[in-house]
């Protein structure tokens, strides 16, 4: 699950740090960025919103009061609040709004991922339970995977899996799902050993393939959308006689 977040904030240097925390937490995706909250009234009534970064203390619309404007029925899909406020004396008021938490600046990325993780546990608790499926065929082994990710480990399907990219000790995983890619402190080569070799292939010292996910080929290369992988010389003959069977 991805959030929708937007951060604001009327000081600069504070919106920047948050909108920096979001985009490092997998989780968690910036939909947009304010100076206002009269500007971010714009966006929450245009789509769906799950997560709001709000500054208290602002010109024309004080995030208390932006807070308390946001139809939040208890398990609505509407968005909820964290707050971000130099001042501690709002704590109480903060709560009073059913905030989810109150950070206090300065703050560090330790502090903002716990309540960002707040925020994904109580997404997950509101989350409707799917509708059971008319039969429910046998697992397979390879249907999913765990990586480290941050502080937790995440669990990603491998049929929604594009390719990964490797990057010395981590690797970046793209997802079906989403366009924000999952880092995680993995090599590729033991990323490797965790997938199945009927679907997945290293085609490159830095690439690991779907094979479900490719486009086109031609001997040097692959496509997966507008991405075209060069195949490696080591891995050529693997990849030709995977080749071979369709020819």
């Amino acid at each position: 699950m991805i959030l929708n977040c937007i951060a604001v904030d009327d000081e600069p240097l504070a919106l920047g740090l948050v909108c920096s925390f979001i985009e490092s937490t997998p989780f968690l995706h910036l939909a947009g960025s304010f100076s206002s909250g009269v500007k971010a009234l714009e966006m929450i009534h245009g789509q769906q919103i799950d997560l709001i970064f709000l500054d208290i203390q602002m010109p024309d619309l004080t995030g208390l009061q932006l807070a308390r404007i946001l139809d939040r029925q208890p398990g609505s899909a509407g968005p909820r609040v964290i707050f971000t406020t130099a001042f501690n004396n709002f704590a109480l008021e903060g709560y009073k709004v059913d905030a989810l938490d109150y950070l206090l600046k300065p703050f560090n990325y330790e502090e903002f991922l716990t309540a960002a993780n707040k925020a994904m546990a109580y997404a997950e608790l509101i989350k409707p339970a799917p509708a059971p499926p008319a039969a429910v065929a046998p697992a397979e082994e390879d249907d999913y995977i765990f990586l480290k990710v941050e502080y937790q480990l995440v669990r990603i399907a491998t049929r929604d899996i594009l390719y990964i990219e490797g990057l010395k000790d981590y690797a970046k995983v793209y997802l079906e799902s989403t366009p924000k890619p999952v880092l995680s402190l993995i090599t590729l080569k033991a990323l490797e050993q965790k997938l199945s070799q009927k679907s997945f292939m290293r085609v490159h010292r830095s690439y690991i393939v779907s094979l479900d996910k490719v486009n086109s080929v031609t001997k040097n290369s692959l496509n997966i959308g507008e991405l075209t992988i060069t195949v490696g010389e080591q891995y050529k003959e693997p990849f030709g006689a995977y080749l071979s069977k369709w020819m």
